[in-house]
């Protein structure tokens, strides 16, 4: 058995395999391609061979070149730009690439060069294709009842032949198009016109027509122009004549209703009446001013002269300053007396007389002053509101004539300006006149298409490289693809890489086998190929068990068609040339051994073993050297019996007795018996049907049993298609090589397992 740590071992390793399968592998990739390098091969050498047909086939076209240089036209008819010349840019580039595109360029061509007579576009004179064996349309015209021929109706051949004149006409026409193509020079003016025809002199022809018919095409559009442009100038400068004498006589016509004579000098006199007055109106309003704020200052103090003479602008006067210094010497006088005279004291009386008088000066002198500064302001308000109404009346005078200023100046503008535009209408007139002989186009030819030495396409060996290269490519990507797509094993490197267990044999496809005749191969050794890998598998499991036998061996795959029976009792027919050995047919869901061997209906087997209908002689059949027990009747609950205690004895019993026990088990994708089953075995063997069982299918059964702790020690690939595998470059050294023994030319091609020697008889 199998020790725990080796299987974690094993798990793990799968594990990181699986990892590993994660990232892109290169060189898995390369032998991937190279397997079928000579598919690849064949399919690029065919691409080649048809592309070298296809490219001998096409026609060869010829290019003929005309360069232009494209520059500005420095003659020009009628310019209005005033700004200077006109400035080379792309939209100017592009606007001349496309006139050498246009339709009427391409008819102009195709009238010169009488492009409809020749035998290139000509359809009438092209070789008349065979008509078909079987024309259908014709036959189905007949059939169509619905149709009304109108058989009486003349037929127009003028009509008709002009129709088809005009349908061959515009068919030229677009051939020449079709055929032209516009190539600018890069960062130059220089742009080339080319043609590509299978006739290299039309070409020729047709591309110096091009260049030469555009030249002719811009002079004689410039010389229209020119005569367009004098008969609209006479036109439209009669009516600029008419216009200007209509804005002539407005302008006089005004002055004469105005009485206008010099409308700039008055205007100035009244402006400078104007400011004069505005500058005294600002002295009599700054004079205003002051006086009023005199006048608020005295006129709330109209009965008490002692305030008033106390204001700043009464004490201001020089005489009142005098008179309060005359009355304030009288006061300090009578003061004086006061302190050494009585009332009564004539000096005392003298002074009172003195202080009386000076006070009653100084009042009157007041009640003067305040009278002076009413009547200032009242001057100020009155000189204020004289000066503002003569600047109203001086700005009024002004709008009225910046009224009439400005209407005489607009109707001078308008007379100016028609006259302005009559004269350069007169000039432009006299210049067309001058030059409307003057021929100027803006472009000239530099270099004349010549007949080209060969063809440009098709270029043959160019088609051939990408054709090949693609098939190639295409090659390569289906190959990939395929790989992907084909999610099985094909070859021992697969399997070892992917399942991380050795592959005890492979087993060749057998072709056009009953089911009795393949269970009997190794014994009837009709296919010596098999029988050779027959006996490398039982070599491979003697070895593996030489230190402990491996008793038992349980025989399983993943899904039903395998060939898991075949490889059991081929392999137990080989260990029986040997040992002891016992074939059992574990299957009791779809036994196949009893048909396989031919047992009558209702022959006891395991089933009825396990269930004690039936005794173990009784079950036991001898099929050519060995001991078979078949499936016998099947049972209900084939899992309960394989699980029952009464399987494990009669397990006992017969290792007892024999000693190799090999058992054809059920799939593991189908039930758990193989599972129950691997409890019992010393070894098991798993059988995967070559380039058929998908490798997840095969990888979950696999991890089941593992999981179960049973004791896989290798893998059988049954069902090798060895000519195929060999076509596709799929090798299988290191095991027997199908193709090495079964040829006779080749006896010493046979290979076995390193370790392994091959078993003999």
């Amino acid at each position: 058995m199998e020790s725990n740590t080796q299987i974690i071992e094993r798990n793990q390793l799968a594990q990181r395999q699986d990892d590993d399968g994660d990232e892109i592998d290169l060189l898995k990739l390369w032998h991937t391609v190279w397997q079928r390098k000579w598919s690849i091969a064949t399919l690029v050498l065919v691409v080649s061979m048809i592309a070298t047909l296809w490219a001998n086939s096409l026609t060869p076209i010829y290019r003929a070149a005309a360069t232009l240089l494209i520059e500005q036209n420095t003659n020009k008819v009628v310019n209005f730009d005033q700004g200077g010349g006109y400035n080379y840019n792309y939209e100017y580039l592009d606007t001349q690439f496309q006139l050498l595109r246009s339709r009427s360029l391409a008819e102009r061509v195709v009238r010169q060069l009488n492009l409809t007579t020749h035998p290139y576009f000509d359809p009438r004179q092209q070789p008349v294709e065979e008509p078909p064996l079987i024309d259908i349309g014709a036959l189905l015209d007949k059939f169509d009842f619905n149709k009304v021929v109108p058989a009486t109706l003349p037929v127009d051949l003028e009509a008709e032949k002009a129709a088809t004149e005009a349908e061959i006409f515009e068919s030229v026409t677009q051939s020449v198009m079709g055929s032209t193509t516009i190539e600018p020079v890069q960062n130059t003016q220089l742009v080339q016109v080319q043609v590509e025809l299978p006739d290299a002199a039309l070409a020729t022809a047709i591309a110096n027509a091009l260049a030469n018919g555009f030249i002719e095409s811009q002079l004689e559009a410039s010389v229209d122009s020119s005569m367009a442009a004098t008969n609209w100038m006479n036109s439209r400068l009669g009516e600029l004549r008419i216009k200007l004498k209509k804005s002539e006589d407005n302008l006089q016509k005004y002055r004469e209703a105005e009485n206008l004579v010099d409308v700039q000098g008055v205007g100035t006199i009244s402006a400078a009446e104007l400011s004069t007055t505005s500058d005294r109106m600002i002295d009599a309003r700054r004079q205003r001013a002051e006086a009023e704020s005199q006048y608020r200052q005295v006129q709330g103090m109209q009965n008490n002269w002692e305030r008033l003479a106390s204001v700043p602008a009464v004490l201001g006067n020089p005489l009142i300053q005098s008179f309060k210094t005359e009355e304030a010497r009288a006061r300090a006088k009578v003061e004086e007396l006061s302190r050494r005279y009585g009332a009564k004291h004539p000096a005392m009386l003298a002074a009172q007389s003195e202080l009386s008088a000076a006070s009653a000066s100084l009042r009157s002198q007041v009640e003067q002053v305040v009278a002076g500064i009413e009547r200032t302001y009242q001057l100020a308000v009155a000189n204020e509101n004289s000066l503002q109404a003569s600047v109203n009346v001086n700005k009024s005078e002004i709008q009225d004539i910046s009224r009439k200023e400005f209407k005489l100046r607009e109707l001078q503008r308008e007379v100016d300006a028609n006259r302005a535009l009559y004269d350069t209408f007169m000039n432009r007139l006299k210049e067309t006149s001058a030059t409307s002989d003057l021929e100027a186009a803006n472009a000239r030819v530099v270099d004349q298409a010549v007949i080209p030495g060969g063809p440009i396409k098709p270029q043959k060996s160019r088609i051939v490289l990408v054709a090949t290269l693609l098939a190639g490519m295409l090659g390569v990507g289906l190959t990939l693809l395929l790989e992907v797509l084909s999610n099985t094993f094909k070859s021992t490197e697969d399997v070892e890489s992917r399942l991380n267990l050795p592959v005890l044999g492979i087993l060749p496809l057998l072709k056009n086998k009953e089911r009795g005749e393949m269970a009997r191969m190794f014994n009837s050794d009709t296919d010596k190929s098999f029988s050779e890998s027959i006996r490398t598998i039982r070599t491979g499991v003697v070895l593996s068990g030489i230190d402990h036998p491996h008793q038992v061996l349980v025989i399983t795959s993943s899904v039903p068609g395998e060939g898991k029976s075949c490889v059991s009792s081929n392999l137990a027919f080989a260990l029986g040339h040997m040992e002891r050995v016992l074939l059992i047919d574990a299957d009791l869901r779809r036994p196949t051994l009893a048909k396989s061997f031919a047992f009558p209906v209702g022959t006891p087997g395991l089933a009825n073993m396990i269930a004690g209908t039936a005794r173990l002689d009784e079950c036991v059949k001898r099929v050519d050297g060995i001991d078979v027990i078949g499936a016998g009747t099947v049972p209900p609950n084939p899992l309960e019996l394989l699980s029952s205690p009464r399987f494990a004895k009669a397990m006992e019993v017969l290792k007892g007795k024999y000693e190799r026990i090999v058992i054809d088990s059920p799939p593991t994708q189908a039930v758990s018996d193989a599972i129950v089953l691997s409890t019992f075995a010393d070894s098991l063997i798993y059988v995967i049907k070559s380039d058929a069982t998908h490798i997840p299918m095969v990888e979950k059964g696999i991890g089941q049993l593992l999981q179960n702790n049973a004791p896989i020690k290798g893998i059988v690939l049954n069902q090798v298609d060895i000519k195929k595998a060999k076509k596709y470059g799929y090798r299988y050294g290191g095991y027997y090589d199908y193709y090495g023994y079964s040829d006779a030319k080749h006896p010493d091609s046979m290979v076995t397992h390193p370790n392994v020697k091959p078993a003999k008889d």
